[in-house]
């Protein structure tokens, strides 16, 4: 099988099982990669599949490609180029790669090897460990209650704290903001923040719920309509890495990890939820989804039906 047919494939499979559309590049770099995927979606005659592996179509594709769609590079950089008469990307790959190091920077030094099928980026055969999570929505309908915005929050708090769990990760700090809707002249606007620290950093949802709660008391203000709220994580510890300090007074709950991979066992399944009664029942408050895409893939009921 050739590289186009494999990349070929790759497309009709994706396209196959997953309903979405797809365009492939094959190339000996990554930036030389990114070039062949921007021309499988630019050019219609490549089907959505472009082979760079071969010098000479590397060489045609520079040449009818501006330096600044070139991965990296962006309209501010290619002006600066362009006064130096680099218009193309093959006139870039052209250039020495000592000169664009001390007249530009190391980036641009590695995007310009790369051009020419030497390696210098890495793959991320894994995502990097997140350094926040944040967990935000724009309410369905104006919340005025203290009640309502508890809820709300401790939705989000909860959804924040199940991804922290999927990171494998435990945060210290937690931060809420609310705000009112910035638009409507007519009406008061307000909008506050406020962040707060765990003793020891955790990825239980009733400790984080806890600290969220306390934090949204000290920022609520009475008489106002407001539009969006939110809840970001952030100061991170790998599991049992954190060294608390030496008069800490603090042990975690017990069976919590435990507790904590059942709860999210149960809400994956599909077979029903489990969740803080904080979270409220009936959520008026919640975002609107009348034009949420059908999820073809996922759920039965949005199938297409044929009479």
């Amino acid at each position: 099988m050739s590289l186009l047919e494999f990349g070929q494939n790759i497309k009709d499979t994706v396209a196959q099982w997953v309903g979405l559309s797809v365009c492939v590049g094959i190339a000996p770099t990554k930036t030389l990669a990114k070039l062949a995927n921007h021309a499988a979606k630019k050019y219609p005659a490549t089907d959505g599949v472009v082979d760079l592996t071969k010098n000479e179509r590397q060489q045609r594709l520079l040449a009818i490609t501006l330096a600044t769609d070139i991965w990296g590079v962006g309209r501010r950089l290619g002006k600066r180029l362009e006064m130096l008469g680099i218009q193309t990307a093959l006139d870039l790959s052209k250039c020495s790669p000592a000169i664009i190091r001390d007249s530009f920077s190391i980036v641009l030094e590695r995007t310009v090897r790369e051009l020419n099928g030497e390696s210098c980026l890495d793959l991320e055969e894994l995502p990097p460990t997140k350094q926040q999570i944040m967990c935000s929505r724009s309410f369905g309908s104006r919340i005025t209650t203290l009640e309502q915005m508890s809820e709300a929050i401790a939705q989000y708090t909860a959804r924040a704290a199940e991804k922290l769990r999927q990171e494998n990760q435990q945060a210290k700090m937690l931060t809420i903001f609310v705000q009112t809707s910035q638009f409507k002249e007519s009406h008061k606007t307000y909008s506050n923040s406020a962040t707060g620290e765990l003793i020891l950093p955790s990825s239980d949802t009733r400790e984080l719920n806890v600290l969220a709660m306390r934090l949204l008391k000290r920022v609520w203000r009475e008489g106002y309509s407001y539009s969006k709220g939110g809840v970001m994580l952030s100061d991170f510890y790998d599991n049992d890495a954190y060294q608390p300090g030496l008069f800490d007074d603090v042990e975690k709950r017990p069976n919590s990890t435990k507790l904590m991979a059942v709860l999210d066992e149960i809400n994956q399944s599909g077979l029903g939820k489990v969740f803080l009664a904080r979270q409220g029942m009936q959520n008026t408050w919640q975002m609107k989804r009348e034009y949420l895409s059908p999820a073809y893939t996922t759920r039965w009921s949005d199938l297409p039906r044929v009479n």
